[in-house]
Order: C-alpha cells, then structure tokens, then sequence
C-alpha cells in the first residue's frame, strides 16, 4: 500500500503499537523513562551527526520509529492514575467496604432501573485526602432534589472493585471502566448523600448547565419526550433520556451511529458555521477571524457533546480540515486523520480500546478509502441519482470497514443498512440544521414554537421510518460467533480485495487468497476446539437457577420452566452460547442429582429433599433452603460447596463462615461469578 510510504504512517502505528503493548505487558514506569531518555537522546545525536542527509539516513528512521514506540508505551502508563499515591484503591481495606467519602460529580450517566448514576471524582475518602474516578450509584429516591453536575457530595456508602463478568463470555463491564480510569463503584441510599450548596464550577459544569437550559425550556413547551430524547442524542449527544426500545430499533436499522455525535454531525455543523461566515470578506485577516470562529464553535460543540470518544476524534479532525479550508493549504485527509488520532493519544491513550473510537475511525478510513472505488463503478448523469449513489457507496464502504469489528463485539448485522441510510440521511443534514437552530434558541430561553414542532414532527416521522425498518427481522442477522483471529483474517480478505480491485496483480489476488484460507481455517479450527471442550457451569442469576451442561458443541439446559421457555432471549446464556460455538440441544427442569465426568454433583434447593447417602463431590445451594450444613460436611466431606445468588445473603454469610470453619472451599456466585467444572 502507497499510504505506507508516509512517514507519518510509520510513526503513528509504531506508537499505536507501543500502547497495545504497554496494555498487555504493564512495562515499570523507571524502565519507560530510561528508555525515553535513550530513544531522544539518539535522535539528537543523529540529527546533528547526519545533518545534511537526514532523511536519507536509515538509523535515523529506526530511532524515530522506536522513539515513536516508546513514547507509546510511556504515555499509557503515565496515564494510569493508580500511580498517585492518594488514589483510593491504595486507601481502602479491602476487607472493610463501608465508607464516607467526599465526591464531586464530573458526569451523569444512564440511570438503571433501581438506581442514579454518576461519574465522580474523589476528593476525600474516610478523613483522608484521595484521588481517582468512582461511579456512584444513588438508590432513586423522589425526595432527593436534582443533583448537577459540578455539585459537592458527601456520601455514606458500600464500596466496590470492579469485578469479572458474572457470567461466561459477558461483555467485561469492569474491564471497560478501567479503560476510563474507573476501578471502582460506590453504592448509597438517598437518606445518606449530603448535598453541599457550593458547587464546583468546570467547563463540565457550565456545558451540563447549558445542556439542562435547553432540555427545560424545550420540555415547557410540551416537546414531546420520545422525540426530545432523540434529539438531545441527535445534536448534545446525551443518550441518557432514550429509551431501550427506541436504541433497539435504532441498531436493527443500522442506523445506530446517528444517535452518536460523529464525523457526521461534526460535519453539518462546520458547513452550517461556514454558511454563517459567508459575509466576511476572504482576506487574510477575515479568514484567519473565521478559522478561530470555526474552530471556537466546532470545540463548544463538542464539549456541549461531552467530549465523547468519537466527538473528540470528529471534533480534532475537522479542526485541522478547517486550517486547510480557511488558510488555503492543500489537505491529504490521511495525514489529517492520523494527526487528530496521535493528538488524541497523546492526550488520551485509552481511547484506542474504546470501541467508538476504534469503528469512528475504521469507518472513516473505509470512507477515504474505498468510497472513490465504488463510485467508480458507476457514474450517474443526473445529479439527484448520483446523490443517492454517492449515499449508497459512502454506507457502504463504511459498513464493508467496520463489519468485522461490530460482528465481533456485537454479534450481529443489519441488513437493510443501505436502505435506512438512503431514506435518513438526505433528511438528516436538515434536521440536524434545524435542530441546531432550535437549541441555540433555547439556550438564550427563546422558543419559536412553529419550528420547534416541525423539529419535534420531523423526528417522530424520523423515528417511525427507522421502526418500519427494524421490524424486518428476518433482515438482522444476529448471534454470529467471530473469534479475534477469524476477525482480523476478514481484514485481510477485505484489504486484498480492495488493493486487487484498485490495481489487479498476482501478489495481491494471492494475498486475498491466503486471507481467504486463513479465514477458513480459524474458524474450522474454532469448530474443532469447540467440539473437545466439557464443562458444567452454574450460571450467576438473581432470582432463578441456570445450569448448563456442554459436551463439545451441544449443550443441555436445566432450570425452571419460564427460563426454559425464553431461553432464546436470555442475553448471559445467549452471550455464552455464541462466544463457544455452540448450542441448546436440550432443556431439562432442575433435579437434585448430576453427574459430569468422574463428579458426582448434588443440588439442594428450598424443599431441602436431598439423599442422605449421597456422598457428592460438589454441592450446589438454591433458592435459601433450611438446612443444617455443619452437619451435612461432617458426614458428606464434600470437595466443593457452590452457593448462586437464588440465596439470602444472610443465609450465605453463615454457610460461608461453616465452611471456613470446616476448610471445605466455598464458591459464592454473587461474589466471585459463575462456577465452572
């Protein structure tokens, strides 16, 4: 590929790949800075050595590349907080989780059913002075005024690491906050949050204020709900206030990226400033006004947006596309996407195992990519046509570059993609122009009534076009299984193709082939592992007990008869059974006697019935019976005790503290997830 001959190509992977590999080994911080200070030093020392022919010089390339892929490794692991001393993981007893702690709200989240969310910094943690992110959840309680962000807490509550998935092969929700700097959640009833009346004030704190304005006064005027969440997604890109099934219909659709402030937003509002701009005169000094203008209001925008990964990323990027625009430079857009990508990795380095991130940035590359390719197919004389065309070859160049990447984290495909594109997003770039307008009015308390229903109007029929859309189910393909090497062998498959499309040669239809062959073989040889594996696994579900049993790639379902009859729709079997290849070939009803492999397995539930002259192996307690368990280790001398979150707490304390006594391994699935033979 030509666009490997950049140098800045070169350099922004080797410093890619210094933070996937700092991500993987955790290199000592010491170590880093030696070799910082040595990866310098040598570029100083062959610059002035090689002056003259400097770029020619091959041992200055190899330092500037090591150089590149130190500094990788070194702004990831400078980054982690963990590192300060006053963070809180180095202040709390593991032992003892019940805290008081002084906090300040940075962000609030989607609420779940029971509780608010909130990201907070910690201030205080137990009378010492602490450091580092928390989420903090509030059980919901109507008597607690509004919290905003910016405000003061002081909080009694029960302190939580991150822990593993629950479940087999669930989506690492713990792993995902590390990414953010979060390691750790508190939880609180309302009677024990104090709410301190000064409030910190941070650029957070007067875009969430701004946000909240416009929110208000659109609500006073009786926008309706459903749409106003949509909207409030659509252009502030707060997504806290969407229901689940309108996010569903949504990613069914394929249009799931409009709910997220993008390239695409981003975009419409640097046309509709520059339209705004158009009575300024294109002098040196008129442009350099608008550029400072374009650019001021591109950065309001994204931190009314929240600074989102994928907001960020569109925000830089067109940042640099304007200096082009506006200082009248030529723009390579390869060099521009990967300037605003080292930025934001200087900055924040985390952010490439953001998935937003990494599918912003894929789709964007596909677009410069391999967009020109399919329009060359086919050039349309008339314009409307060949807008709708250039709509079609843009989806679909983004959807051939980030499928993959969604089949493997999500699982699934929608494919009437192109149909939903084409119908939005003629649309879109007006809605987005009169929305714009219609928040801007709301900011300064002034609401124009006829455009705010035909905003309000033009979202409900947005909404209903992208219903129709996802009713067709047969059209979704979901649960596919990808393993991480099947995926990046549909890369290569799919960057073969394209090179021996762009220009035909015998090396690159020989490369897709060999892409194409390893492609077969990962996912034969995932069949194959999948076919060898037998496991027997206590599922970690509150109120019902799951058991599966695996022999190679079918699998026997035990528990209650609702369970049974949706098993389809459970999200922690579904995940289970999609990441292993594999499926449900039976489903069974619990009983009290299993057998795997060379154990003996018994379950004991609320009737208590169980064989005195059992002599299990592993035993397995549901649903809170009565039982006297000193007595029954005492005579079974079993070599596990298995405990799901079907039990009251208080019961599995006593259980716990019988087994401790007795030295007989306790597993409580509440507390360590799943149980596995």
């Amino acid at each position: 590929m030509k666009v490997l001959q950049f140098p800045l190509v070169r350099i922004t992977l080797c410093f890619v790949g210094g933070i996937i590999f700092s991500q993987f080994t955790k290199p000592h911080l010491l170590l880093l800075i030696i070799l910082l200070f040595c990866g310098l030093g040598s570029l100083c020392f062959l610059y002035f050595k090689t002056k003259k022919e400097l770029l020619q010089n091959s041992s200055f390339g190899i330092a500037t590349l090591f150089t590149s892929f130190v500094i990788g490794m070194f702004a990831l692991s400078s980054s982690n907080q963990t590192l300060n001393k006053n963070h809180y993981l180095h202040q709390i007893n593991a032992e003892d989780n019940e805290i008081t702690c002084e906090l300040i709200i940075k962000e609030k989240l989607k609420n779940t059913l029971n509780n608010d969310r909130y990201v907070v910094e910690t201030i205080q943690i137990n009378d010492k002075k602490s450091y580092g992110k928390l989420i903090l959840n509030i059980r919901k309680d109507s008597t607690l005024p509004i919290i905003e962000v910016g405000s003061q807490l002081y909080v009694d509550g029960t302190f939580y690491k991150n822990r593993k998935p629950n479940n087999p092969n669930q989506f690492d929700y713990g792993k995902y906050l590390v990414n953010q700097q979060i390691y750790a959640q508190v939880y609180a009833d309302a009677n024990d949050v104090k709410i301190n009346p000064i409030i910190a004030k941070s650029i957070s704190y007067y875009a969430s204020k701004l946000r909240n304005r416009i929110i208000k006064n659109l609500e006073k005027n009786n926008f309706n709900k459903t749409e106003l969440g949509v909207v409030v997604a659509l252009i502030l890109g707060q997504q806290q206030d969407i229901s689940q099934e309108v996010i569903r219909d949504y990613q069914y659709a394929g249009a799931v990226h409009v709910l997220s402030v993008s390239g695409l937003h981003v975009g419409c509002i640097l046309l509709f400033v520059t339209f705004l701009l158009k009575p300024i005169p294109n002098t040196k000094r008129g442009s350099f006004i608008k550029l400072i203008l374009v650019i001021v209001s591109l950065w309001t925008f994204g931190i009314l947006a929240g600074l989102a990964p994928s907001v960020v990323r569109s925000v830089t990027m067109f940042s640099f596309v304007a200096v082009g625009m506006f200082l009248r430079r030529s723009i390579n857009i390869y060099n521009t996407l990967l300037t605003s990508a080292l930025l934001i990795l200087l900055i924040k380095p985390s952010f490439l195992f953001d998935i937003g991130f990494q599918l912003s940035y894929v789709a964007l590359f596909f677009i410069v990519w391999l967009q020109p390719l399919l329009t060359s197919i086919w050039t349309p004389k008339n314009k409307i046509v060949s807008y709708f065309w250039d709509i079609i070859t843009v989806s679909f160049a983004a959807q051939i570059g980030t499928f993959p990447l969604s089949i493997y984290y999500f699982h699934q495909f929608p494919g009437l993609f192109f149909i939903t594109n084409i119908v939005i997003l003629p649309g879109l770039s007006i809605i987005l122009g009169i929305g714009v307008v219609v928040m801007l009015l709301a900011a300064f308390n002034v609401v124009w009534i006829p455009l705010m229903k035909v905003l309000e109007w033009s979202i409900w029929f947005l909404n209903k076009i992208i219903s129709w859309v996802a009713s067709f189910e047969d059209f979704i393909f979901k649960d596919i299984s990808l393993t991480s090497a099947m995926m990046w062998s549909c890369y290569f498959v799919v960057i073969g193709l394209v090179l021996w499309f762009k220009k035909p040669t015998f090396k690159k239809l020989a490369f897709s082939f060999i892409a194409l062959l390893s492609l077969q073989l990962f996912t034969l040889y995932a069949n194959h592992s999948s076919q060898k594996n037998n496991e027997f696994i206590v599922f970690n579900k509150k109120k019902t007990t799951i058991i599966t049993e695996r022999l190679g790639n079918k699998v026997t379902l035990y528990s209650n008869d609702s369970i049974l009859k949706t098993s389809d729709d459970n999200l922690a079997l579904k995940s289970y059974l999609v990441a292993n290849f594999c499926k449900v070939e039976k489903k069974k009803n619990l009983s009290n006697l299993y057998y795997f492999k060379d154990k003996k397995i018994l379950l004991i539930d609320s009737s208590a019935v169980f064989l005195e002259e059992a002599q299990p192996d592993v035993v397995i307690i549901t649903s809170s019976p009565k039982i006297n368990l000193e007595r029954m280790l005492q005579s079974w001398k079993p070599k596990q005790i298995v405990v799901d979150a079907t039990n009251f707490k208080s019961y599995i304390k006593v259980w716990r503290e019988t087994c401790r006594k007795e030295k007989i391994p306790f597993h409580d699935t509440s507390e360590k997830g799943f149980y596995k033979l």
